[in-house]
């Protein structure tokens, strides 16, 4: 659950996350769409919670700025869509520090972005068929 602060902040940043020509270009394709349904929500968030803590959670990420495929799974997308791909973009849209291991806070905050991404887009494309 996030705090008052937490929403607001989220509220923010997807304000800002709008106005992105490149982040704007994300969208959940056919595949994607039919894995978040077939898998449902709560197994998505474990995907994401698994790849936030082995992708990004150390202070120095392996591969870091190349750590997330841009296709196969709604969580990668999203990642893309949110500026959670690699510490680099966390840093300027979401102000957490490079270099320094991720708090269980910070895995949640950056869990819960991912999933209202997907929320929000997986409303979208019920909306447009």
């Amino acid at each position: 659950m996030l705090s008052e602060e937490e929403n607001s902040r989220l509220g923010q940043l997807f304000s800002r996350l709008g106005k992105s020509k490149f982040r704007n270009s994300f969208n959940l394709e056919k595949k994607e769409r039919e894995y978040l349904q077939d898998k449902g929500f709560s197994v998505i968030e474990q995907h994401a919670r698994d790849f936030v803590k082995e992708r990004l959670a150390p202070a120095l990420p392996k591969n870091d700025g190349k750590q997330t495929p841009m296709k196969n799974h709604p969580v990668f997308i999203a990642q893309h869509a949110t500026a959670t791909c690699c510490r680099k973009c966390m840093g300027k849209w979401h102000r957490i520090e490079r270099g320094k291991e991720l708090t269980s806070q910070q895995v949640d905050y950056i869990v819960s972005v991912i999933m209202y991404w997907l929320q929000i887009s997986n409303i979208r494309s019920d909306s447009s068929r």
